[in-house]
């Protein structure tokens, strides 16, 4: 292993805490490996995790309507990100192996390595629309387990591609859902139960599942709620002719 590279982003503030015990290790256990470590200590770094129009330098591509995604990806592509962020790219380029070591809050990452992800993992840089893959826990991570009765999301689709009329609607929808919302049943998840964990390419459900979804109009929406497809038809399924 000599000569390979590591990167782990700590995201805790206190040093007598496990998490710098299990960083020390970490780097101990590795450099006695031959391996290079360094290590991304966001809170004594204080690292700003908070996205903004700050993190490019230059100008804007569309100064009046300032797009973080779009126009930090043209910056990255043309090098005129801010120093703190190609910093840490450049780190995460350099690397064979990263281990983010932080404190699971709320079923998530700490506020400050949330950041960190938002602003290092640009467009571009870290992912692009033909690569990507998105799941989050917070309906059933942190409402659910604290038992709220969770309702269906209500979800404004590519919203940055909307004309005005739409998002006009799209208020207007939300005030006519809201005067009857004390009367909606709330949703249910789709359990980890039903898929076969095991397989190396994802979630894939079992066969037992599969079958009685056979006679189901619409497929389940994962991490969202059963029986009902989102966006709207979105899930029924192909029909024989």
């Amino acid at each position: 292993m000599a000569g390979r590279k590591a990167l782990i982003v700590l995201a805790h503030e206190e040093k007598t805490s496990f998490n710098h015990a299990m960083k020390d290790a970490s780097v101990d256990a590795l450099q006695k490996r031959g391996w290079s470590v360094t290590v991304s200590d966001l809170y004594k770094m204080k690292f700003n995790p908070v996205p903004s129009r700050d993190d490019i330098t230059g100008k804007p591509k569309d100064p009046n309507n300032f797009k973080y995604g779009p126009e930090t990806a043209s910056a990255w592509a043309e090098g005129r990100l801010s120093s703190d962020i190609v910093a840490e790219q450049k780190k995460l380029e350099a690397a064979d192996l990263l281990i983010f070591q932080f404190p699971l809050y709320w079923f998530s990452v700490p506020a400050i390595l949330k950041g960190w992800v938002e602003r290092v993992f640009t467009q571009g840089f870290a992912y692009s629309v033909s690569t990507m893959y998105g799941s989050g826990p917070f309906q059933s991570g942190v409402l659910h387990f604290c038992g709220f009765q969770v309702l269906e999301p209500q979800i404004a689709y590519s919203i940055s591609h909307a004309p005005e009329d739409a998002r006009l609607q799209i208020l207007e929808d939300w005030k006519k859902r809201l005067a009857a919302i004390w009367e909606e049943k709330p949703i249910s998840f789709v359990p980890d139960s039903n898929f076969d964990l095991s397989y190396v390419g994802g979630f894939v459900l079992k066969q037992e599942v599969q079958d009685g979804q056979k006679a189901q109009k619409y497929g389940l929406s994962v991490g969202q709620h059963l029986g009902k497809a989102i966006p709207p038809d979105s899930q029924v399924k192909a029909q024989k002719k």
